[in-house]
């Protein structure tokens, strides 16, 4: 079980890259659904996502479902290994070691799976997009501010771009039938559970952000929240923000470009009334685990059950800080 295992780690060089990786993907996709049929695509995509979400939503309720089992639940422990070659040569592809407890969170799971397949209800697009959402803050990792800005600033320009320069991105979150985005039925007073009208929130507007708010959890290691909050209090108040502009125009708005500055200039207001600017932009934050934001590590690709690897991370919190070594890494 390799529980201090640190999440992949953003480069600068990476989150340069990312705008236009993105760009070139939504390219594709809009192409696709203009040549080929999309009935077709939707259903390739959605056993994709059916697969994936199940995944994920699983990896996502399973600590919290771990406190829910009776303490005289039979639990037995299984293994999944999956080798190449053999003898000295065996080379493991696949090693997963889960339990009973994680059967039934992928059972649970499996349920909204079913119900997203057979009928695309946006409860359960909405649990598969938040799973999405938290494993991918969860398994990539933001270690300086700097960093931060690159990413935050292409994509301020590339959400921009394809939204008010094209209907590629209209058009595209229009006919993804994929648990990409959070959808908010606006006629649910109406017509409740059955809601069909819809605004749409993509799950890069909540990651993106969210990586932005990790790199000074404890505000400069002088063990208070003050950035943290102040990225998140900015959050809220670009994402209000582009609602209220989307209401008043009438248009699909970039909510990036509302939260970038927000994110941005209320960490950055807060640094320069404390004078810590300088110490901002330097601060790296990959040196060590901090005890207020634990984080597991991949999944599937590492042998260690969601449960078990939860039940060690707090018998570590109850332990004394101490620093743990990263290896480097790169995406």
């Amino acid at each position: 079980q390799n529980s201090s295992e640190m999440p992949e780690t953003i480069t600068s060089r990476d989150a340069a890259r990312f705008p236009i990786v993105a760009s070139c993907t939504l390219l594709g996709l809009y192409l696709f659904f203009k040549i080929f049929s999309q009935e077709y695509i939707n259903l390739l995509l959605s056993m994709y996502f059916f697969v994936l979400g199940i995944l994920a939503l699983s990896h996502t309720i399973s600590p919290m479902m771990n406190r829910f089992f009776p303490a005289n639940f039979p639990n037995k422990q299984y293994q999944l290994l999956f080798t190449q070659g053999s003898g000295e040569s065996k080379e493991e592809i696949v090693n997963y070691e889960f339990d009973t407890k994680d059967l039934v969170c992928l059972a649970l799971s499996s349920v909204v799976g079913v119900w997203y397949l057979l009928r695309k209800h946006w409860i359960a697009n909405n649990l598969f997009g938040l799973a999405f959402s938290l494993n991918g803050v969860e398994l990539l990792h933001l270690n300086n501010v700097s960093t931060g800005c690159i990413l935050l600033g292409g994509l301020f320009i590339y959400d921009v771009f394809w939204v008010f320069g094209t209907n590629v991105m209209v058009t595209v979150a229009k006919s993804f039938e994929a648990p990409i985005k959070l959808v908010f039925p606006q006629d649910l007073l109406e017509k409740g559970l059955e809601a069909d009208n819809f605004a749409m929130l993509g799950l890069g507007d909540i990651v993106i952000p969210g990586h932005w708010a990790l790199p000074f959890p404890y505000s400069l290691k002088k063990n208070t929240h003050t950035y943290f909050y102040t990225s998140f209090v900015a959050y809220i108040f670009g994402l209000g923000l582009t609602i209220f502009i989307m209401h008043i125009f009438k248009h699909a708005q970039p909510a990036l470009l509302y939260l970038v500055p927000a994110c941005i200039g209320f960490p950055l207001l807060v640094a320069l009334a404390k004078g810590e600017v300088t110490e901002m932009f330097s601060y790296e934050s990959s040196a060590e685990i901090l005890p207020h934001t634990p984080r597991l590590t991949h999944f599937p690709t590492v042998s260690g059950s969601p449960a078990s690897l939860a039940d060690s991370m707090q018998q570590k919190l109850s332990c004394p800080r101490r620093r743990r070594q990263q290896s480097p890494s790169a995406m």
